[in-house]
């Protein structure tokens, strides 16, 4: 089988956040979940100056560009072209370019695994992005993605999020 790459897509402005999560859906919908493994905007941690205090946000790297992790075949090809706010993707005419290894690794995608050793039922501390601090229990978890799912409390109600091997530790 083919290998999975990173492949640059190009959405109207604004569209980013919505793009992600309209292909997410799909992926789920369509069962693509091997075949589409990640889709990513990246984003850089700045300081903004607002009413004379320091804010430490979250802005987008590229503004217009989602970032693909998957394997290029007609199915996932359609489903990515045909997502509304998608405009295409970034190569010569209609053929896809995947990244190179040295185009990925300022934007801090790493193609290595992570060695692990938890599984599902485990309890885990996030140790690093959004989720910083948060316990949780192991839900499930993605080996293609190196992704685990635990719930966590948002607004007093059990929600799941998708937090990344290489962001939690087993608690002990």
């Amino acid at each position: 089988m083919a290998e999975a790459n990173w492949y640059v897509v190009h959405t109207y402005s604004g569209y980013e956040n919505k793009v992600k999560a309209d292909i997410e859906k799909t992926i789920e919908n369509r069962h693509l979940e091997d075949e589409i493994l990640e889709v990513r905007i990246p984003m850089e941690e700045v300081i903004e100056m607002k009413n004379g205090s320091k804010k430490q946000v979250q802005k987008k790297l590229f503004p217009g560009y989602v970032l693909i992790n998957m394997f290029m075949n007609d199915d996932t090809w359609y489903v990515v072209r045909n997502t509304r706010g998608v405009t295409g993707f970034v190569g010569p005419g209609s053929k896809p370019v995947p990244l190179t290894e040295a185009e990925m690794r300022p934007l801090g995608i790493r193609e290595e695994n992570v060695v692990y050793d938890f599984r599902i039922g485990d309890t885990v501390s996030v140790i690093s992005g959004v989720w910083k601090d948060t316990i949780g229990m192991i839900q499930s978890m993605n080996d293609n993605k190196q992704t685990v799912t635990i719930n966590v409390e948002l607004f007093g109600r059990e929600t799941p999020v998708e937090i990344s091997f290489a962001e939690i530790q087993k608690m002990n």
